[in-house]
This record gives C-alpha cells, structure tokens and sequence, in this order.
C-alpha cells in the first residue's frame, strides 16, 4: 500500500489557451509518504481539498485507488507512465477491486478503522490535471473508480501497512454494481430506492439516487394527469 499526502496548490496558466490551461486549485499534487501519518476523521493530517463543498469531510476522508488499474491507464494514449497516486488518492491499494468491495465494509488499516462510504465520483479536474478532456467519463464508462473510506476509528497510518478486512455487512452492494446503478441506471427506480435505503451509503449518493426516484416518480405522475 502506498501512501499520499500534501497541500491543496494554486496552478497558474502558462498562457497557452488550451482547454486545460487555466489558473485553478488542486489537491491532485499529492506527495508519498513512507513514515506513519495520522488519520483523523476528516482524512489525513496535512492533506487537503480545494474545494470542501464536494471533496473531503467524514464521508470522503481518505481517497482509495486499487494499483491495478495502472497497468489499464498506463495503455491509454497520453497517459502512459502514469505514476501512483496520479489519481489523486491517498491511499493506493492491491485487492481492493470495486468488483469485491462492498459498501459498508469495515478494514483495519494500521492503527485505524475504516468503513467504506461510497465510490468516488471523479471531477473535471482528473481531466484537467493530465490534459485529457473525457478522463472522467471514461473512469465512470469502465468502472475503474476507486472509492472513498469515512474513519470510524483513528490512528496512525504508513505505507506498507496491511489492510484487514473485518466486517461485510452489505455483501449485496458492491461497488462494481452500485456504480452501475447510478451511471448506467442499472434496475431502474426499484434499484435507486433499494440502494439510496443502504444504511452505510454516504449521503451525498442517497441525497442524489433519492432525487432522481423523485423526479421519475413526478414525471410518471404528470403523464398519468394529462388530460385525454
């Protein structure tokens, strides 16, 4: 297991025009870490977000990537040599595939206790940071996600450390099949609402599956009203 940590930067344009080449603040330029950090239940100390209204807090405190989909990334054009950590996680994995994962499993992992929350939903700032305008469409198309851990218990974490599984209790929610719920509306309403009903989703995906049932609900509801 690696480990990634570092401020949030401010990027300056170099005036080139293209799409990507804009002043922003990033948290994507992470650097390794090889001695214990501490975890805390708003992510590692010293790592940061740069924008709080939809990166980090308890729900999405520590970023995971599974290191094996490096090898997938590393045979896209232009993004071959992608190092780990590219994707902005803080910690890279190996066994932990969305395909296994489930929400609500809870991992020790060094001193701490996690729990998963939620796939992780990439920003157009994946595309930015390494200049390929459709890398967050294309992480949702293949399901290469990565997901997101809440703390449930905090301590001291280092690269290397093992990460033990130790509760399952959502076997029927992986999430392989809950990011085909939400971006390929896999099981349509009846799915949304049994997953959105899963205690241990974060409510960032409840809020939005919920939502969505509604407006379905709202649409059907105004077809069934329409005068003949």
């Amino acid at each position: 297991m690696a480990l990634h940590t570092g401020p949030a930067a401010q990027v300056t344009s170099g005036g080139s025009g293209a799409w990507w080449d804009k002043d922003w603040v990033t948290g994507f330029y992470k650097q390794a870490r090889e001695g214990p950090q501490w975890l805390g239940y708003q992510g590692f100390r010293g790592d940061e977000v740069a924008d709080t209204r939809v990166h980090g807090g308890v729900e999405k405190a520590v970023c995971v990537y599974p290191s094996e989909h490096y090898a997938y990334w590393n045979e896209v054009p232009d993004l071959a040599g992608l190092p780990t950590g590219a994707f902005g996680e803080n910690l890279t994995t190996r066994g932990l595939l969305e395909e296994e994962v489930c929400i609500g499993d809870i991992f020790a992992v060094g001193e701490a206790l996690v729990q998963v929350s939620q796939p992780r939903q990439p920003c157009w700032k994946l595309a930015r940071r390494w200049q390929v305008k459709d890398l967050a469409a294309q992480v949702e198309r293949n399901g290469r996600t990565g997901f997101y851990f809440r703390v449930l218990r905090h301590g001291a974490v280092a690269a290397g450390d093992g990460i033990e599984l130790r509760e399952r209790p959502h076997a029927e929610w992986t999430l392989a099949r809950c990011n085909r719920v939400m971006h390929q509306r896999e099981g349509g309403a009846e799915a949304d609402r049994a997953l959105a009903e899963c205690p241990a989703l974060s409510g960032s995906w409840k809020d939005g599956l919920w939502s969505r049932g509604r407006v379905r609900e709202g649409d059907a509801f105004a077809r069934r009203e329409q005068p003949k």
